[in-house]
């Protein structure tokens, strides 16, 4: 299966979703899969391509629509990697995974052109860039020549500083007017209007409250007409809320209820590192939802 052919196959999966259709009720599950020695929750565990590819078609298996590889930390106080680093990390992931399972569908986190471009080339269907295209001057313009899915993603400043004391007037509405104008940037360079996501960036340059924020209030982004990606699995304001999870591995039902949250407010997809237990919670979540529909849809009828 060629490269565009199983990128139309993604928008029928994702990009071409209605807002009534039982899809969009049980959002979509990306996973997660660190080819870094140094991300804040699994760093080293995967940073092999053996290991990366394996545990890439173990996600598959559990259910994940959408396999996201990433070869440079973003988390609080990263150093930066070099492209060429970069990209010697992701693509032999990507063609192992190409390998094994030709239809996956992939995304590349990164932030670089460079690495984007050769992420595409061997494979990947979705840019994910914590920046929004702005790493680069010629990002967008890059970005519409590779005709893939872009996540534009709000970030307050760089990884390393990210966390910095970040301070809001209104977070909600601050990012959601940031990530408008960054949509619109993408548009004018040329990325068509149903390629683009956008993401809140949850823990990118953001206190707990301000996190908690942004889910709560996750309408005023859903309701912009972009498919909306949230990505709060294992993140600090967890921890924040139970100052026992000190290890990210500890964070599993805080993930689960932020995942919960951002499928009921309307996310298109989730992104997470544990797969099946997401996948399984957000089919019972839907399966509630059916049932209290049916409950509904018959109790009008006998009225």
């Amino acid at each position: 299966m060629s490269q565009w052919s199983w990128l139309a196959r993604l928008g029928d999966v994702v990009f071409g979703a209605h807002p009534d259709t039982p899809m969009h009720r049980r959002p979509r599950v990306m996973g997660i899969v660190n080819v870094t020695p140094d991300s804040f929750s699994d760093g080293g565990r995967h940073d092999t391509v053996t290991a990366a590819v394996d545990h890439a078609l173990a996600m598959l298996d559990q259910g994940a629509h959408v396999l996201d590889i990433g070869g440079e930390s973003t988390r609080p106080g990263a150093e930066p990697v070099a492209a060429a680093e970069e990209i010697a990390r992701v693509v032999p992931v990507i063609e192992g995974i190409r390998a094994e399972r030709p239809d996956a569908v992939i995304s590349i986190d990164t932030m670089k052109p460079d690495v984007a471009r050769a992420a595409v080339a061997v494979g990947a269907a979705i840019w994910n860039d914590v920046t929004a295209l702005t790493h680069r001057a010629d990002s967008p313009a890059v970005a519409a020549e590779l005709g893939c899915g872009v996540i534009l993603m709000h970030m307050k400043g760089a990884p390393r500083t990210m966390q910095a004391d970040p301070r809001y007037d209104d977070v909600a509405a601050e990012v959601r007017d940031w990530l408008i104008a960054r949509a619109e940037a993408a548009m004018t360079a040329g990325v068509a209007r149903e390629r683009i996501w956008l993401d809140p960036g949850i823990g990118f340059g953001k206190t707990a409250e301000h996190n908690l924020a942004l889910t709560a209030h996750l309408g005023q982004l859903t309701t912009l007409g972009f498919p909306v990606l949230y990505a709060a699995s294992r993140k600090r304001t967890i921890q924040a809320v139970d100052p026992t999870a000190t290890d990210p591995m500890d964070r599993l039902g805080g993930s689960l209820a932020l995942a919960l949250e951002g499928a009921r407010r309307g996310a298109a997809m989730v992104r997470v590192h544990d797969v099946r237990e997401t996948v399984q919670a957000l089919q019972v979540q839907a399966a509630v939802a059916s049932a209290g529909s049916g409950q509904l849809a018959r109790s009008n009828r006998s009225s």
